[in-house]
């Protein structure tokens, strides 16, 4: 897909032949011919091998994650204790030359710094702790005292008694006697 049909700009039909626009250098620039696109139903799953040249070598190449992605509130926390820890050494940077340069604000700038250790320091204890409570939740620790395998022996006592009411049920049905031929 060229830079012209991703910014939705009306392709050349193909009039100008394999040539088609003149670059800013002087040199002709091959225009790619339009193809559906990847969402209509005309797009097959091999539309975009059309469009790559015949020495076409990617970048890079797909592999499988080594490790699982982690859990949604496990990143936001990672994410928000990345943030934090980033603009704290900013602020102790700007403290550390704000004293050498003998700076008015070097002084707040260390309040500031120290402020957001401690700020940090709270972000990452929150990483581990949502990790933790994540882990115990959802039954990724697999010890006797997880509440995830408590929920579980609760869950499979539920479905034992549910069956075993089933088959009782089911044997009060044939006791009836309706339809009974052998024995009175």
């Amino acid at each position: 897909m060229g830079t012209a049909e991703r910014r939705g700009a009306p392709a050349d039909d193909g009039a100008t032949g394999a040539t088609g626009a003149t670059g800013a250098t002087g040199a002709t620039v091959p225009v790619a011919r339009r193809t559906p696109d990847r969402d209509s139903p005309a797009a097959g799953p091999d539309s975009r091998a059309d469009e790559r040249p015949p020495g076409y070598r990617p970048l890079w190449t797909e592999e499988p994650a080594r490790r699982r992605r982690l859990p949604d509130p496990v990143r936001t926390a990672a994410v928000r204790a990345v943030l934090v820890v980033a603009v704290t050494l900013i602020l102790a940077m700007v403290a550390f030359l704000c004293t050498l340069a003998e700076s008015w604000l070097a002084f707040p700038m260390v309040l500031a710094s120290v402020a957001g250790t401690v700020v940090a320091t709270w972000g990452v204890l929150d990483v581990w702790v949502t990790r933790q409570v994540w882990n115990q939740r959802h039954g990724v620790v697999s010890v006797p005292s997880s509440t995830a395998r408590a929920m579980r022996r609760e869950r499979r006592r539920a479905r034992r008694l549910a069956r075993a009411a089933e088959r009782g049920r089911g044997r009060i049905g044939r006791r009836g006697g309706a339809g009974q031929l052998s024995h009175p």
